[in-house]
């Protein structure tokens, strides 16, 4: 299987399965670049990395949402779906970034733009969406429950 080898400078010299590298056709919100891998440093954890694999300084952590928010859902409009070749099409992952800080009860995850990565026959596509559905922050605490109890 062919690999890609890419420079990272949080994780040194990574080679990554090109089939592995999802394709950002519309890009991220507020980043550069359209082409991304996810990397996972430790299988019992809950959180990932979304590594640029053309800029060596771009790793966002991100998580999948239903380990936190049981019944999270996406929701977008049936001309987004339409325009990103969503419709009638299950995605095969949603992720959300997680804005790490110095406290844990201080994590937060952005459940408004979730990442939507679906497979199709010229790789995976992911997308970065609003979604509509009501009352979701970009800064939602992700240990609240936790911190409360």
């Amino acid at each position: 299987m062919p690999t890609l080898t890419v420079h990272s400078t949080r994780f040194g010299t990574l080679e990554i399965e090109t089939e592995a590298v999802l394709s950002f056709p519309r890009g991220l919100i507020g980043l550069g670049g359209s082409r991304y891998a996810l990397l996972t440093t430790d299988p019992d954890s809950p959180f990932s990395w979304l590594h640029s694999v053309e800029d060596p300084d771009l790793a966002l952590p991100v998580t999948r949402p239903e380990q936190f928010f049981p019944g999270y859902e996406v929701v977008v409009s049936d001309a987004e779906a339409d325009a990103l070749g969503l419709a009638g099409e299950t995605p095969t992952d949603i992720w959300v970034t997680v804005r790490a800080a110095a406290n844990i009860e201080d994590f937060t995850v952005n459940l408004r733009a979730p990442i939507v990565v679906t497979t199709t026959a010229d790789g995976a596509a992911a997308y970065q969406v609003i979604n509509e559905m009501p009352e979701l922050d970009v800064r939602t605490p992700l240990f609240a429950a936790s911190a409360a109890g």
